[in-house]
């Protein structure tokens, strides 16, 4: 039995790259790419497929984007530090409480991506995060990357780690309630990018994904082009159809099945130290043509990162992308540019979680209206429009 991507691939074979970059050849390959016979793996993934086509369709839900609280023990350490909390347990268990326990956050979450210790962590009050977030009509997700590490032979470039071991992690990760998995890799503008490290993000992602279809989980792809840098905007749309068209070219050459996946990419904005800066109008423009130029239709669903920027901006490039119909379901998955003014509000105190879980809700309702295209602005405040870039950002 073939698998649901494989006889998408055998009707129209993908032997050249040409065909996702509109007639820029990147690659001329030199032999014949010969296609096996389906192995047992292929077989285990086709299991799978009405499943992930739901799952991916359930996060790409009209009105409704993801929730990234997938930081590492560290990262969040240093979120908690600048509320002046110590980095135990207990006060990550009660921040990730506030969060999840929001009243109706499913009106306008769809799913939320969580670090290993939270898939298995419970509330203050005993009850499981995954169960919390199911009652809310929440998908949960699981961040499955190692992080960055140098990328030898590179420009000071990095890679990706984590595929050792990432299927039996997988498959532990779908038993206890996950459903998608996050994997996020960077390519940075002023070091390059390299060819190398291209093709090492690329191909990482493709067996990523592969990998977590076989075993239930629906891939969020996610090269994340950092903002670092002075370069132009028409410096980042080049190099993001670069990156897009080797995606995707190693994507089907490992049988991913378009269908029951995500993806997380950056905006086409101009590099944070630019004196030129992008209207969410010019946002829009590029990013919805690097779209149209890379992403097929099949994908139902692009979960864009807000990467450093300000709570406001974020929403309102989103916005502008959803002012006129999209072959695709346009929405967020934001980490900082959804919790940044919660956990500010918070401050650690037990008498602010209401008020930290309406600062919360107003955030995502912000990012819901702007998925439908009906964001105003009304009611922003002035914290929520100062900006969150930090250089060569690891998390």
């Amino acid at each position: 039995m073939a698998s649901a991507s494989a006889t998408i691939l055998k009707s129209s074979p993908v032997l050249d790259k040409c065909e996702w970059v509109k007639g820029q050849t990147l690659r001329q390959p030199s032999v014949f790419v010969v296609r096996c016979n389906p192995t047992s793996a292929s077989i285990r993934a086709a299991s799978y497929a009405d499943e992930l086509v739901k799952t991916a369709k359930t996060v790409a839900s009209p009105g409704r984007g993801i929730l990234a609280m997938d930081e590492s023990n560290a990262t969040c350490g240093k979120r908690l530090a600048s509320i002046g909390l110590e980095n135990t347990e207990a006060n990550r268990q009660a921040y990730r409480t506030l969060l999840v326990t929001a009243p109706g956050l499913g009106d306008y979450i769809s799913g939320a991506i969580l670090f290993e210790e939270t898939l298995y962590q419970s509330t203050v009050d005993g009850k499981k995060i995954v169960d919390i977030l199911v009652d809310q009509k929440i998908v949960p997700g699981i961040k499955v990357d190692k992080g960055l590490v140098p990328l030898a032979g590179s420009n000071d470039e990095s890679w990706c780690q984590g595929l050792d071991g990432l299927a039996s992690r997988s498959a532990a990760y779908y038993e206890q309630g996950a459903r998608f998995a996050k994997w996020r890799t960077v390519v940075s503008i002023p070091n390059g990018p390299s060819a190398l490290a291209v093709k090492e993000a690329a191909w990482g992602l493709a067996r990523y994904a592969a990998i977590s279809q076989d075993n239930g989980l629906v891939p969020i792809v996610e090269p994340e082009i950092l903002l670092d840098g002075d370069h132009g905007i028409d410096r980042t749309f080049e190099v993001a159809q670069k990156v897009w068209a080797e995606v995707f070219f190693y994507l089907a050459e490992n049988n991913v099945l378009f269908e029951g996946i995500l993806l997380k990419p950056s905006m086409v904005t101009p590099g944070a130290g630019s004196k030129d800066k992008a209207t969410p109008q010019q946002v829009a423009d590029y990013t919805l043509k690097l779209l149209h130029r890379r992403i097929p239709p099949a994908v139902p669903g692009i979960m864009f990162l807000s990467g450093g920027q300000s709570e406001v901006e974020a929403t309102s490039n989103l916005n502008a992308m959803n002012q006129s119909p999209n072959p695709w379901h346009v929405s967020f998955s934001y980490a900082r540019a959804l919790q940044n003014t919660s956990l500010k509000t918070w401050a650690g105190r037990p008498e602010n979680v209401k008020a930290a879980q309406d600062a919360l809700l107003f955030r995502a309702k912000s990012n819901s209206l702007a998925q439908l295209g009906k964001y105003t602005g009304e009611g922003e405040t002035f914290e929520a429009t100062k900006g969150m870039f930090v250089k060569g950002y690891y998390y």
